[in-house]
């Protein structure tokens, strides 16, 4: 998964090369092909916890996108996972993390992360996958920034490509870990 974050990182640096008279002279062939209207862009971003269920009103109702990100809304994310086995590690994980509300956001927990802090300390290899968790996290926020800077490169502050606010809105994404707990425990180690 790594990987394929580096790759798509890596891509931005070729978009880049285009000047902004490029990128407007085929444009409008993108028509609806944006990642805010990417229905597989938002089914991952439920995966890893970024749930809105908001996102479920831009299609239609009975629609295979719909069906297919209302399961994935429903669902544990790759967090609820995580907990799940640590806690079938032997490590203490409060109880209504383990019984959350899936669809909600996930929300920091300082006991959580007393857990966490044992688990570096200790240098359990569980620290391994949070490292992982923590690496893959950090790549989707760089490819959000190199995202963002590529499009006010190429359209500045215009309307997105599939009808979002554009870079306005892109801003907003920026700097929102999946998983909180594991960076915010960096100071405490």
């Amino acid at each position: 998964m790594l990987t394929i974050l580096k790759t798509m990182v890596a891509q931005i640096d070729v978009l880049e090369t285009m000047s902004p008279i490029d990128f407007l002279s085929f444009r409008d062939f993108l028509s609806s092909a944006s990642g805010f209207q990417s229905w597989q862009f938002r089914a991952f971003e439920f995966a890893f916890g970024n749930k809105n269920a908001k996102a479920l009103e831009r299609y239609p109702a009975d629609s295979t996108e719909r069906t297919a990100l209302e399961k994935r809304l429903a669902a544990p994310t790759i967090w609820d996972a995580f907990l799940r086995f640590i806690a079938g590690h032997g490590h203490t994980v409060p109880p209504e993390l383990l019984s959350r509300d899936v669809t909600a956001p996930i929300e920091e927990s300082a006991a959580l992360q007393q857990t966490l802090v044992g688990i570096y300390r200790e240098q359990r290899p569980e620290a391994s996958i949070c490292e992982l968790l923590v690496d893959f996290d950090e790549g989707v926020q760089e490819w959000r920034y190199r995202h963002v800077k590529m499009v006010e490169r190429t359209i500045g502050f215009k309307q997105g490509t599939g009808g979002s606010p554009g870079a306005a809105y892109l801003r907003t994404t920026l700097f929102k870990p999946f998983f909180p707990d594991l960076w915010t425990i960096r100071s405490q180690l």
